[in-house]
């Protein structure tokens, strides 16, 4: 397994998520999206925000308006549409239950790695011979 590689692609799969809460807080500008990513350690470059925010507008999850500028050209600012505001939600949810489910894996195995008297809890191999022993 190539730890790289899953990091990159547990990261990649929650970045639309990432994206739609930062713009449901109100209108916001591409770069202030990329400072916030970045600044949480999801590491993201506008090769990448660019095309998945025209992903998510072609999608009808968010709209933009353009707004002038007083040093330089005009901005475009992103906004959630109703259609993304009910995506979030059921985003939120999903993320709920899998942050529970992942959360009680993880914690089964951190019980069974470090059980309290410090020494390691392996398991018994089950006994083909005595099925009464095999829980």
């Amino acid at each position: 397994m190539n730890i790289e590689n899953a990091q990159v692609q547990m990261r990649k799969g929650i970045l639309e998520f990432c994206i739609l809460h930062i713009i449901s807080r109100g209108e916001i500008y591409a770069s202030d999206m990329l400072d916030e990513l970045t600044s949480a350690r999801i590491m993201v470059v506008e090769g990448t925000l660019y095309p998945l925010l025209t992903r998510l507008k072609n999608a009808g999850l968010l709209d933009y308006k353009w707004v002038e500028s007083t040093s330089g050209p005009p901005r475009k600012y992103y906004i959630l549409t109703e259609l993304g505001r009910n995506s979030l939600d059921a985003l939120n949810e999903t993320w709920q239950e899998l942050a529970e489910s992942v959360n009680s894996i993880i914690g089964k195995t951190d019980q069974h790695r470090k059980p309290a008297n410090g020494s390691a809890t392996v398991s018994p191999a089950p006994d083909p011979a005595n099925p009464s022993t095999n829980a």
